[in-house]
């Protein structure tokens, strides 16, 4: 047997409960994958409560990055039969088990462990586009992260050191702010005790920044229009405090400013850069380049505890359930 933590209608974390079901068998091009370590994301809440529109009319197996071990192949299928892998899809990784498409997956390298490569799948592969397609920052810019202690933003603050970027970022406890300074930010705002318009403009004697990453939404889109410089480009990729309804297209028009609102589903869709970016990232973690944070763990059984968590802010870096 095998098991899903499902949601049986869109709403609360009420709304999640254990299914027991036989092990599911994999089809021409697919495997059968036994999941060892499954990373939790706010894009899983935006599919539990409904934000984002269901595929099915009830009992939806959200979660969108795992890693684990192929325990079954179908045919047409070159992967080999215990070979370790991970992937990141829209839904269906809260399981034990779970039947996935080979050409989603993508083989773990040695000295990477399950967890650190479920940990960033979705997290890591989302940094990847965002500094390198949806604003490509380059060395010498300065840009600001929002949520920089969380897992997108501890990845990112690394990656666009490495880059040779200038990063500052946000943060709502002092704590928090000291976890990102520590994972490759050059300066970070306490957003609940300094405005974080008037610090990045202090921070950049008044130029801003040229580029925005904000995955909050609501609360920090209208006040990171006014941190952009000229020509500067707003990346909204998430909304965890919701959609930012006061915006207008006419609020870039203060700096000829420039607005994207990518996904990561449509980088992964095309022709060879989930591997590519994969590997690009999964090199700077063996080279140390890069430190993943797991700050919690929870077993999948408890998995309303972790998006409890999550959704409360109480988090640092990345989530782990395990089945």
């Amino acid at each position: 047997m095998s098991y899903a933590m499902v949601v049986t209608a869109p709403g609360g974390v009420e709304n999640f409960r254990l299914l027991e079901r036989d092990v599911p068998q994999p089809g021409p091009g697919e495997v059968l994958l036994r999941q060892t370590a499954i990373g939790l994301n706010y894009i899983d809440v935006y599919f539990r409560t409904g934000l984002y529109p269901w595929g099915v009319p009830a009992d939806l197996i959200t979660g969108g990055e795992a890693a684990g071990v192929i325990e079954a192949v179908g045919p047409g299928v070159d992967l080999p039969v215990g070979q370790r892998v991970a992937y990141t899809v829209r839904n269906g990784a809260y399981a034990s088990h779970r039947v996935i498409a080979a050409e989603d997956l993508v083989p773990i390298p040695e000295g990477i462990s399950d967890e650190i490569a479920a940990a960033v799948m979705l997290k890591g592969l989302t940094v990847h586009y965002l500094i390198h397609h949806s604003y490509p920052a380059a060395a010498g810019d300065c840009v600001l992260v929002h949520a920089a202690a969380g897992g997108v933003g501890l990845l990112a603050g690394q990656w666009l050191k490495h880059k040779g970027v200038r990063a500052l970022g946000t943060a709502g406890t002092a704590e928090k702010c000291a976890l990102a300074l520590a994972h490759g930010y050059d300066a970070v705002i306490d957003y609940k005790t300094r405005d974080f318009v008037a610090e990045t403009m202090r921070l950049t004697e008044g130029k801003g920044v040229k580029a925005v990453y904000d995955s909050v939404g609501a609360v920090t889109v209208k006040k990171s229009v006014e941190v952009l410089e000229t020509f500067g480009t707003l990346v909204s990729f998430g909304q965890s405090s919701g959609p930012a309804l006061d915006f207008r297209i006419t609020d870039l028009s203060r700096g000829s400013l420039r607005l994207t609102r990518p996904t990561l589903f449509h980088h992964t869709a095309q022709p060879g850069w989930l591997r590519k970016a994969s590997a690009e990232m999964f090199d700077l973690i063996l080279k140390g380049t890069i430190r993943v944070e797991i700050g919690q763990r929870y077993d999948l059984k408890d998995v309303a505890a972790a998006h409890t968590a999550l959704e409360s802010r109480k988090t640092t870096g990345c989530t782990i359930l395990t089945p």
